[in-house]
């Protein structure tokens, strides 16, 4: 059919300084990318357009078209905001009502769609494309519309999104940890592909990982991480959740190396019996806990927590059959929807976890038989600003939990808000309301990432401001910690 226009009234173009009409295309095979910011699945397949770019850099237009879920994702602000998270190099259509999305009748996300060069739909294809599959299909487009004198490549002009100034860039999740004998801090840095070490008192002490994305072993100065989210420090390592490298690697902070402990560096398929670790492939690891000998992950991209027993090596499943959805009961036959914050029990016998895309607070046992529940939380498309009862409660893509006085405190992402969540009362409310800001000048929180206890005070990963916050409870005043 001919492809419906894409320049429209309602809609907002970003990357590029003007609208881009099929008109304008024409000449060029057209791919669109029918993408939101907050689905794992959508991030795992910029990296495939990334090698359509570097192989077709004036042949074929990739035009992302966001299509957004949440009512945050309606921001076009935000969504300026993941572009620069994601580094994402081509036209962005920003879609808030899903005019596109209806007239191109896409049903789920991700989708990609080709456009001939002449302005027809020749091609539609849902969920994560095989990288090397879709090149080979272009490449041989690309050959029918060069023999039918149909294309004429040129390259898109871009406008690149402003960079980010300070030690941070989209930190994601904040541990304890002891360094040299001192109480200390690391900071999942990852719009700087590196952690963060920082002292008690928010002063920077050691930098891990060269800074440079990649997947490399070594020394803490040469190593290379990509977009690093979780952390966990143990004994005598710091555990890394290496989000973008869908590994999980250790830092000896003593020898000052660090080692890959799990995954190979590509996005892996659902976990299921145990297998050596350095062999399984995972598929973007977002956060991690420690319960005993036993490394328990967040294991975003196939909506499972997933489990590392550190004295054998072996890894396996904890809980999710690799389903999308919000289903309970025994483990192994649970669905989960991209977990992505842990937080043990004090008891230390299960494991609670945020599920971001059914906006959900759930539990896992650490039984012999562990079992999964659900506190807050009711399906894919339920989310909201609502306190009160566990039954009525909702939450907003949250990402991040810490553990506090019988209660969990919740990084409700997408809502801008800390949450408290009270266990014995089971109901939900806000915990920073009418809190006293220090700083000259008082940011709201943007999509706050990750959150750590200690004591009377909260630090937490303010990710779009590029800062840890820390709030001192008992003052109820907060300000900006480490930027």
């Amino acid at each position: 059919m001919r492809a419906p226009e894409l320049a429209r009234p309602g809609t907002e173009w970003l990357n590029v300084a003007e609208p881009l009409s099929l008109k304008a295309l024409a000449g060029r095979l057209v791919l669109l990318d029918f993408w939101t910011f907050c689905c794992i699945n959508c991030l795992h397949v910029l990296a495939t357009l990334r090698q359509v770019e570097e192989a077709f850099p004036t042949e074929v237009a990739v035009i992302g078209v966001h299509s957004p879920k949440f009512a945050a994702e309606k921001d076009a602000g935000n969504v300026r905001q993941a572009i620069a998270r994601y580094d994402i190099g081509h036209p962005v259509l920003h879609d808030p009502e899903m005019q596109v999305w209806r007239d191109y009748a896409v049903k789920v996300w991700p989708t990609l769609v080709i456009v001939s060069p002449d302005g027809y739909v020749i091609g539609q294809s849902s969920g994560e494309p095989d990288a090397a599959r879709l090149i080979q299909t272009l490449r041989r487009l690309l050959e029918e519309a060069r023999r039918g004198g149909h294309l004429r490549p040129a390259a898109i002009e871009l406008t690149a999104p402003a960079p980010v100034h300070g030690r941070l860039s989209f930190p994601g999740k904040i541990k304890p940890l002891s360094f040299r004998g001192q109480p200390a801090w690391a900071i999942a840095d990852a719009g700087h592909h590196q952690v963060a070490v920082v002292s008690d008192q928010g002063r920077e002490l050691l930098r891990l990982g060269s800074g440079r994305p990649g997947f490399a072993d070594g020394g803490i100065a040469a190593a290379c991480f990509n977009s690093p989210q979780g952390l966990e420090a143990g004994a005598d390592r710091l555990f890394v959740a290496d989000t973008g490298n869908h590994a999980i690697r250790a830092v000896d902070l003593t020898a000052g190396t660090v080692t890959t402990l799990a995954g190979a560096g590509q996005r892996g398929r659902a976990l299921l019996g145990w297998e050596d670790a350095r062999d399984a492939a995972l598929a973007s690891p977002w956060d991690l806990a420690l319960a005993g000998d036993r490394l328990l992950f967040a294991n975003a991209g196939t909506h499972q927590l997933g489990q590392i027993e550190l004295t054998s090596g072996l890894l396996a499943r904890l809980a999710g059959d690799g389903g999308e959805d919000i289903v309970d009961g025994h483990a192994a036959r649970a669905r989960l929807a991209q977990p992505s914050g842990l937080a043990l029990s004090p008891a230390r016998d299960a494991v609670f976890f945020v599920d971001s895309e059914t906006s959900s607070l759930r539990l896992a046992t650490l039984e012999e038989r562990p079992r999964v529940g659900t506190l807050v939380g009711a399906g894919l498309f339920e989310f909201g600003h609502v306190n009160g009862p566990f039954p009525q409660a909702r939450l907003q893509h949250p990402l991040g939990l810490a553990w506090r006085d019988g209660g969990l405190v919740v990084a409700d992402s997408y809502n801008a808000r800390l949450r408290w969540v009270d266990l014995a009362q089971r109901s939900v409310g806000d915990l920073d309301e009418g809190f006293l800001c220090e700083d000259a000048l008082c940011l709201p929180l943007a999509e706050p990432a990750g959150i750590a206890a200690a004591g009377g005070r909260l630090l937490v990963s303010d990710t779009n401001n590029h800062r840890i916050l820390e709030y001192r409870l008992s003052e109820r005043a907060y300000r900006t910690w480490f930027c």
